[in-house]
């Protein structure tokens, strides 16, 4: 609006005239001397138009403002409280990584449907699934076991067959910074680099349970209930270096070596002293 010639009063300086103002601030010349103010912040308290729909058109603008400043230190606000809770779980993040001891059996396989023998790949992670019971009914099941030392194994059955042929379809390590007791959202991303896809031959040579075993009933090939479970870290290494001797082109058997090397380093285990597999399937 111009305001430009328009008369005020101010509490102190008496009555003036404008003679300059733009967005952000306003000259009024005054008896003796001209003065300037933040505009339009020196209206209301200290400034008054004379001219009554000037008076209410400014109103209107100082309104308009006082909205847009407060909608400002709101945003401000949620940035900040945003920007604490990254904080928050980055040092609980640390903390986990810093104070992490290897469990034993830190890997987990999880059973593909059909659908996600698709989409596991295409998007490489799966998704741990809602819990069924308790106080966190409904909300997504933390794999808390898991750690960056963790694999997560692919397999699948049809249901045509009986679960001691369930195959292996594919293999990766976990996202490099992922933790499973922090995972809010149920999904576990893969690794940057580690991940191996099987071809459906080599996946039909890639037997599960000839390297898992339920020590309580070890002549048992069940899977009863549940998207997934936890296995041992030896176990997965025996997986491992199997698939370096399935894979017979040179760039993807070098990648199953690198794979195989690397968690063998992130889990402790000395390669030279891995056991041969020794599961369900072996032992009929």
């Amino acid at each position: 609006m111009n305001l430009i010639n328009k008369k005020v009063t101010h509490n102190r300086f008496g009555i003036g005239s404008i003679v300059k103002h733009n967005d952000s601030s306003i000259e009024i010349h005054f008896a003796t001397e001209n003065k300037k103010f933040v505009f339009p912040d020196v209206f209301g308290k200290h400034l008054k138009l004379h001219d009554k729909s000037d008076a209410k058109s400014l109103e209107e603008i100082i309104q308009k403002k006082e909205s847009e400043r407060k909608e400002e230190e709101l945003k401000k606000e949620e940035e900040k409280k945003l920007q604490q809770k990254k904080l928050a779980l980055r040092l609980e993040h640390e903390k986990l990584m810093k104070n992490h001891k290897l469990h034993p059996a830190s890997q987990m396989v999880f059973w593909c449907d059909t659908e996600e023998q698709d989409s596991s790949f295409s998007e490489w992670k799966v998704f741990s699934g809602m819990l069924k019971s308790g106080n966190n009914k409904g909300k997504p099941n933390k794999p808390s076991r898991l750690h960056p030392n963790s694999a997560v194994l692919l397999t699948a059955t049809d249901s045509s067959m009986p679960e001691k042929d369930r195959r292996i379809l594919g293999v990766y390590m976990v996202k490099e910074d992922f933790v499973g007791k922090i995972c809010e959202d149920g999904f576990i991303p893969a690794h940057s680099l580690y991940r191996i896809q099987l071809t459906a031959q080599e996946s039909d040579q890639l037997l599960f349970w000839k390297y898992y075993i339920n020590e309580k009933s070890p002549e048992k090939m069940t899977w009863n209930t549940g998207k997934y479970r936890y296995f041992e870290n030896t176990w997965m290494a025996q997986i491992l270096l199997d698939i370096i001797s399935l894979k017979s082109d040179p760039n993807e058997r070098e990648l199953a070596q690198q794979f195989f090397k690397h968690f063998c380093k992130m889990n402790q285990i000395s390669a030279q002293e891995l056991p041969k597999p020794n599961g369900a399937l072996m032992r009929i």
